[in-house]
C-alpha cells in the first residue's frame, strides 16, 4: 500500500529516539535491520549536499530533502509543524501524522489494515496480544492514533452486528 523512504541520517534518528526511550541496543539494531529487509529500495542516497537548500525546520531538512530526493508524495511525521506547506508545496509533498496516515490506509484497504493488525499482534509475546488491546493502546493519550483507534472500534462494532 505504500513505499516508506529513509536516509541513513533519518535511521540515525530514529536509533538515537529508540535508544532515548529505554529500548535496548540489540532490539533497536534488530527493528532497523528488520525495517531494511523487508522494505529494499528504501534508502535514499545521494542528498547530502542539497539539505542546506531546504526552507523547513533546520533540525529536520534531512527529512524534506530524503523526501524530495527519493520522489515521496507524502511525510509522515509527530512533527507536523516542522514542515510548513510552504515549504514542501513546491515539490507536491504533504505532511501528515501516523493518525492521519493510518486512516488513509485505513480508508484505502480496511480488511488489510485488519490483517497487518492481527499479524502485528500474533509476533508480541506481550500485551496487547489482542487486535482490541492494541487499538485500545494505539487510542490512548501519547500514542498518537486517537481517530485511528475510533474508525477501527467502529468497524469491529459493525463486524460484531453482522
Amino acid at each position: 500500500m505504500f513505499q516508506p523512504l529513509w536516509s541513513e541520517d533519518i535511521l540515525d534518528e530514529l536509533r538515537r529516539g529508540l535508544l532515548r526511550y529505554g529500548v535496548a541496543k540489540s532490539g533497536v539494531d534488530h527493528r532497523i535491520g528488520q525495517m531494511v529487509e523487508h522494505f529494499p529500495g528504501s534508502m535514499v542516497t545521494g542528498h547530502s549536499a542539497l539539505i542546506d537548500t531546504m526552507t523547513n525546520a533546520p533540525k529536520d531538512r534531512h527529512v524534506l530533502v530524503a523526501a524530495v530526493r527519493g520522489g515521496a508524495e507524502l511525510i509522515v511525521t509527530q512533527n507536523v509543524r516542522d514542515f510548513p506547506q510552504a515549504t514542501t508545496a513546491p515539490y507536491d509533498i504533504e505532511v501528515t501524522d501516523q493518525d492521519g496516515f493510518l486512516l488513509d490506509q485505513r480508508d484505502l484497504d480496511p480488511e488489510a489494515i485488519r490483517r497487518a493488525l492481527t499479524r502485528q499482534v500474533s509476533r508480541y509475546r506481550r500485551e496487547p496480544r489482542t487486535v482490541a488491546d492494541l487499538i485500545l493502546a494505539l487510542g490512548r493519550p501519547g500514542n498518537g492514533c486517537p481517530h485511528f483507534a475510533t474508525a477501527c472500534h467502529a468497524d469491529d462494532a459493525e463486524r460484531t452486528e453482522q
